[in-house]
């Protein structure tokens, strides 16, 4: 199992990052929470992994603390909710926010976030209620030095703004009217549009 990864990150396209540990490139799979507070490439990052192998593929993910790392692995061991479900919803809310919708019993917020019906958001709610306790969400810390930066991920935030909200599970008509609705979207990030949304998505 690869626990942690230490690195230059190369490049970042949402949902996915390359880094490059003494000269291996790997491909990391990460939720917005970790992107929305990237290093410009060419900075190094530190990153709590976990890797799940299937026999079709073996796919890295990368967290920006242990916090969400605990979160997503006992999320992937709930019935009905895989590693891209995991994914999605730690991407469109914080390991916190998460813990007090579970504890709240609201599954009308989590209905909300994509993938989610009702029947999975009251399994996650049965499930994970005892689960909660024994993670440790708010003293989790980053891995290694702070990722921080709010640089655009490629030369057209807008554009990857809609194919992140497309890996993270939205259709594509979906994605793209919930970006073209947010005000001022020139002049924001690719990572802004992407909260944006999702944020939206969420009320």
């Amino acid at each position: 199992m690869i626990g942690r990864i230490s690195g230059i990150l190369i490049e970042k396209k949402a949902p996915q990052l390359l880094v490059d540990v003494q000269g291996i490139g790997y491909e990391v799979d990460a939720p917005m929470s970790t992107f929305y507070h990237l290093p410009e490439t060419g900075n190094n990052i530190t990153l709590f992994t976990h890797l799940v192998v299937r026999e079709d593929a073996h796919t890295l993910y990368g967290f920006a603390t242990d916090g969400e790392r605990q979160l997503f692995r006992s999320l992937i061991k709930i019935s009905g909710v895989g590693a891209k479900l995991a994914l999605t919803l730690l991407s469109g809310i914080s390991p916190e926010e998460f813990v007090a919708l579970i504890e709240a019993h609201d599954t009308s917020a989590l209905i909300k976030l994509p993938g989610v019906g009702k029947k999975t958001a009251e399994r996650l709610i049965i499930e994970m209620s005892d689960k909660i306790k024994h993670l440790d969400i708010i003293a989790s810390r980053p891995a290694g030095a702070p990722l921080q930066g709010k640089d655009d991920f490629t030369n057209d935030p807008v554009r990857e703004a809609v194919s992140a909200l497309i890996s993270l599970g939205y259709k594509p008509p979906d994605a793209s009217r919930m970006i073209q609705v947010i005000e001022n979207k020139s002049s924001l990030s690719s990572q802004d549009l992407i909260r944006e949304a999702l944020q939206s998505a969420g009320r």
